[in-house]
């Protein structure tokens, strides 16, 4: 390695007499298939700490005194960016239509849709007479969420009456969702009150029957109850439990509405069950025992169902049918056969029509079946990378699809297509009230060599007249697990960014569906490795393409995404400028080791099982951010974390930096933010969201050395 290439990122002035914490050790020690593990920040793991996630009040002193020494170090470092972080914050709200709403679905004789009301925070749930009335303000987020730190809206649901609204509410950030029912011809509140649910809810058609999603003891989505409106919650029958600790349940509804469906999965195997909705009181029906490694959704089309698979070597999905009184696999027939390479991801049946989502070569498109002949067409789109996803609304008898479009430069388009004359009707385009222009900025797909001769699918957004020779900084953004593929889609906030020079990169990287099954495949369990080379491989190729340069680029993933930039700068810590985890999962080997952890059992597919596994540990243990730690320079790292979060427990943020700050060889940034009041998803207020987004962009343009950079003209 030659000596530019193994410089350290270039240390901040002015932060010297700054003192960050100094986390004390108490080292915990644990043999794991003959290997010895040492835990020296074991301690930031309250012992109470599911206690914690209902009252953060309940978290131990040392570990709060710890936590907040970090929130005050961070806040000290960073004072230099309050102006910088408030301009931010009011560019990024100035791009927000305020007074905004959704488009109205129908749905019988109403309308539905959201809306915001200037100022406020959270989101108002409506509705109006089909064709035209007055509005009706069914539930006013603003209202329920004064006097809260924490207001999170889950799931609503209204009756088929219309005459009653089911809704839940989070008001910790822990995910622990309170369900109630609304009379909306008062408007008052009943007294069912339905504790510790997820948030998934759905009706029977007699109106009195809720069918909810109640957690357990480690709060597990793994309860499906039913409540009968204006009994006693803790009363409700549990109408399916799931017996797997490994598996999770969530519902939903056929489009049809004919059926309520229970979807009881991990990460790589699912199995099915229908409750009639005519019929709440019978039992479940299951459609096909689950299978390791099979993976299937359920449609209901008259008499028949649609049924979406990846049976019978179907990598990427076929979509079959079965008579609905005989749905076991020994009556699938195909309708759309399976085509390597091309992912089937979502399939409504209409009426008339099948639609479904897929992606092929890395790009969406929609295609639309009619039923009466099997005919089919696609809609696309011309540009280079761009993002599609289709709304089917609350009806199954209509010709109209409703699917929304958008590009890293075009804001988002809602459009209702008639599937039978193929007529696209914009119905609203996001408004961005300070201005913007496509035209202003460029939107590339590029593909870097991967090291096993695989190519890196690469999205691209700078602005006009950039300089591609290499002095660019960039904002490489990644996730690369779950099988969750990153849209190439329109944000407000990153026109900031690229607004003062950046160019900002996603890269689709191995273990995301981006290209088909095989790329998540590639990119899980044994083969995890992958994920992180490929985005080490994006970051060199735009190097090397002159978009940027070595130790010119800023790390950022989130979750799964925060483990991704926490491996790679272990392996490649040169390549980078800075680090942004947010919320990030970087003690893989503890966490995978903690079967007591709410999100571990159901992991263990996407990751292996290092208790039962002496290789699944090794592997997991060879890339674990926080057991990978080493005494070498690393770039200026920002960690977020969520105190009340169940998904990254706050603790993993915590252990990781205070492992790096003993650990690293450089004077680089090294801070950690932990919110008190929120978890996974940060801030619930749309406007307090904008400020951590502006705090991440803050803390790189500092790094970067644009802090007090203004904007460039146009072109």
């Amino acid at each position: 390695m030659d000596a530019a290439r193994s410089q350290p990122a270039t240390p901040i002035a002015g932060v010297s007499t700054v003192t960050p914490p100094n986390a004390k050790k108490q080292p915990v020690v644990a043999a794991w298939h003959g290997v010895e593990l040492v835990d020296d920040y074991a301690w930031m793991r309250a012992g109470n700490w599911q206690q914690v996630m209902r009252d953060p009040s309940l978290l131990p002193a040392d570990i709060r005194a710890h936590l907040e020494a970090e929130n005050a170090y961070a806040e000290a470092v960073l004072a230099d960016t309050q102006g910088l972080q408030e301009k931010l914050f009011l560019e990024m709200k100035g791009r927000i239509k305020e007074d905004d709403s959704s488009v109205p679905a129908p749905d019988g004789p109403w309308e539905y849709y959201t809306s915001f009301v200037t100022g406020g925070q959270y989101p108002l749930v409506c509705r109006r007479p089909r064709g035209g009335g007055p509005e009706q303000v069914l539930l006013d987020g603003n209202k329920e969420a004064q006097g809260k730190h924490y207001w999170q809206l889950g799931g609503v649901a209204r009756s088929p009456g219309h005459d009653l609204l089911a809704y839940a509410v989070d008001d910790k950030g822990s995910e622990l969702f309170t369900v109630r029912l609304r009379d909306l011809v008062t408007g008052e509140d009943l007294p069912d009150v339905l504790l510790n649910t997820r948030g998934g809810m759905a009706w029977a058609s007699d109106n009195r029957s809720l069918f909810y999603i109640r957690l357990d003891e480690h709060q597990r989505p793994r309860l499906v109850c039913r409540h009968d409106v204006g009994g006693p919650g803790e009363l409700d029958e549990t109408v399916y439990h799931e017996p797997d600790a490994g598996f999770y349940v969530a519902l939903g509804y056929t489009q049809s509405r004919k059926f309520i469906v229970i979807d009881a999965h991990d990460h790589q195997t699912s199995e099915c069950y229908l409750i009639d909705t005519d019929a709440a009181d019978r039992p479940p029906r299951l459609i096909v025992a689950r299978q390791t490694g099979h993976e299937y959704g359920v449609e209901h089309h008259e008499d028949r169902l649609v049924i979406t698979t990846n049976s019978a070597g179907a990598e990427d999905f076929r979509i079959c049918q079965a008579p609905l009184d005989s749905p076991g696999m020994v009556s699938w027939r195909d309708l759309v056969r399976h085509k390597p390479g091309r992912l089937i991801i979502e399939t409504v049946a209409f009426r008339h029509h099948l639609v479904r989502l897929e992606r092929e070569d890395g790009l969406p498109r929609v295609v639309v079946r009619r039923v009466a002949d099997g005919a089919e067409h696609a809609i696309e789109f011309d540009e280079e990378a761009y993002s599609l996803g289709i709304t089917p609304g609350y009806e199954y008898d209509t010709t109209t699809l409703r699917f929304t479009y958008s590009s890293m430069t075009t804001p988002a388009q809602v459009f209702d297509y008639d599937m039978e004359t193929r007529e696209r009707v914009l119905r609203k385009t996001q408004e961005v009230p300070s201005g913007h222009d496509p035209a202003d900025y460029v939107t590339r797909r590029l593909h870097a060599p991967a090291p096993d001769g695989e190519t890196v699918p690469i999205s691209l957004l700078y602005r006009k007249g950039v300089p591609i020779d290499g002095s660019a900084p960039l904002f490489l953004y990644g996730y690369g697990s779950y099988g969750i593929s990153i849209p190439a889609s329109f944000s407000v906030t990153r026109l900031s960014l690229a607004d003062r020079g950046f160019v900002f990169a996603i890269a689709h990287i191995r273990g995301g569906k981006d290209k088909g099954y095989r790329w998540y495949s590639l990119g899980k369990h044994r083969t995890k490795r992958n994920t992180f080379t490929d985005f080490i491989a994006a970051g060199e190729y735009l190097a090397a393409t002159g978009y940027t340069r070595r130790g010119r680029i800023i790390a950022n993933g989130g979750s799964a995404g925060g483990m991704l930039v926490g491996a790679t700068v272990n392996m490649a810590p040169d390549l980078f400028l800075g680090v942004i985890a947010d919320v990030p999962f970087v003690d893989v080997l503890n966490t995978m080791l903690d079967k007591e952890l709410p999100l571990t059992p159901p992991e263990w597919p996407e990751w292996g099982n290092p208790i039962e596994s002496p290789e699944d540990f090794a592997v997991i243990r060879s890339y674990s951010p926080y057991d990978n730690v080493e005494p070498k320079a690393y770039p200026h790292i920002f960690a977020f974390g969520g105190l009340t979060d169940p998904r990254v427990t706050y603790w993993e943020p915590a252990k990781w930096v205070a492992k790096l700050r003993d650990s690293k060889l450089d004077d680089n940034l090294l801070l950690l933010k932990i919110n008190m009041e929120a978890g996974h998803g940060g801030a619930s207020g749309r406007f307090e969201q904008l400020k951590e987004v502006a705090l991440d962009y803050a803390f790189a343009l500092k790094v970067a050395g644009l802090a007090g950079s203004d904007l460039p003209p146009a072109g």
